[in-house]
């Protein structure tokens, strides 16, 4: 028996598949998330005909400091460029300042995130450990992020209508349920636990903080106030839940003071010619003894006024009760100069054009907490709703 004839009987009676000779696999050039990452980007370019902006649009400016941050690797173009059909990673073209200055400066989608979407694994590697401090603080993967997706689409949207504002940051802003932008992502903070004050008399505690991208941490609260001050926002309080805020913090901290409305005594022809003119403002102690120097003071525009209404506030904040009315009434705000005793020109705020019933039902509806479902028109001088 030939040799061929031999090792023909032995390859025919490998049952196991043992000698079989398989093809290998292709390696794989880039991480499946990179790509659908990328092709996040790809498919808002196809839908809006341009690459992601810095806009205040959340969704739009994720996808925009993504797009930078791509930028920037050369690796990434690399194994992303059979993926680039509108020539987005192209680094050659700096259209503004903003082009050079803009990085991922807060990792927020640093790789050392374990679960970062733009981390290659096509070569394994041993990490060393973190030290504890800084591993407790480190971004992961929140698995149950459904039930906070409808949250930030809502607060986006109330970005895009306006009830919400971008605002520059103030430690004074962090509490339990408050969103900020940090870096073009939004953020939002669920909890801050056992806050303290350090040795410099410094707020500080650890703090759950859920981001926009699916992650979250319980990064320091001075960790995340010294990002946001070097590069982020305070998003404001949707404008219908204020409301919530004018009632004190505790039983114990009850805060009264008196809401109340003038006419002025003025015989300046300008203010006198103004009909259902009206001063609304507050006071801590008795509005007779506040009045005492009208004449004296632009703020009562420079005469003697009359007390028209005045509420006794008990748990409500006025100062907070006072703005809300100031914004319901300020397209007509009184817009005059007023000149004090010494030559100093006044504008005066407080002063707006209404009926008196008006006012007061307005004030009525603050205080009951539907104020945010109506509106002043103020060309039928009427209360209407929204």
């Amino acid at each position: 028996m030939d040799k061929e004839t031999i090792l023909n009987d032995i390859f025919n009676s490998d049952t196991l598949g043992i000698l079989e000779i398989k093809a290998k696999n292709s390696v794989v050039t880039a991480d499946d998330r990179l790509i659908a990452s990328f092709k996040e980007i790809n498919d808002f370019y196809e839908k809006n005909s341009c690459e992601p902006k810095k806009s205040t649009d959340m969704n739009e400016r994720k996808l925009y400091s993504r797009l930078k941050g791509l930028r920037d690797n050369s690796k990434k173009i690399q194994a992303l460029k059979k993926y680039d059909r509108y020539n987005l990673l192209s680094v050659d073209k700096i259209d503004s300042i903003d082009d050079i200055l803009n990085s991922d400066v807060f990792g927020i989608f640093d790789k050392e995130d374990e679960e970062d979407i733009f981390t290659l694994k096509n070569v394994p590697k041993i990490e060393k450990e973190r030290a504890e401090a800084d591993f407790v603080a480190r971004r992961k993967k929140l698995e149950d992020f459904k039930k906070y997706e409808e949250m930030f689409a809502q607060c986006q949207r109330d970005l895009k209508n306006g009830k919400r504002k971008l605002a520059k940051f103030n430690e004074k802003q962090f509490e339990k349920g408050a969103f900020f932008v940090l870096k073009g992502v939004l953020v939002y903070l669920e909890d801050i636990i056992n806050p303290k004050k350090d040795k410099n008399y410094k707020l500080d505690a650890r703090t759950t903080t859920i981001f926009e991208n699916g992650t979250y941490s319980n990064m320091l609260l001075r960790s995340l106030g010294k990002g946001l001050y070097e590069d982020g926002y305070f998003v404001s309080e949707h404008e219908d839940r204020v409301l919530d805020k004018l009632s004190p913090i505790s039983s114990e901290d009850t805060q009264n003071g008196y809401i109340y409305i003038l006419k002025s005594l003025s015989i300046d022809d300008r203010i006198v010619t103004k009909k259902n003119l009206y001063k609304i403002g507050f006071s801590t102690t008795a509005v007779e003894t506040r009045i005492k120097n009208a004449k004296q003071d632009p703020t009562y525009l420079m005469a003697d006024v009359k007390i028209v209404s005045v509420y006794e506030v008990y748990n409500v904040n006025p100062h907070k009760l006072e703005q809300l009315i100031h914004r319901f009434f300020s397209n007509t705000r009184l817009d005059i100069d007023i000149i004090d005793n010494e030559g100093k020109i006044y504008k005066p705020r407080e002063w707006f054009i209404a009926p008196l019933n008006v006012i007061e039902e307005a004030i009525e509806l603050i205080i009951s907490g539907s104020i945010v479902n109506y509106r002043y028109d103020e060309v039928n001088e009427k209360i209407c709703l929204k």
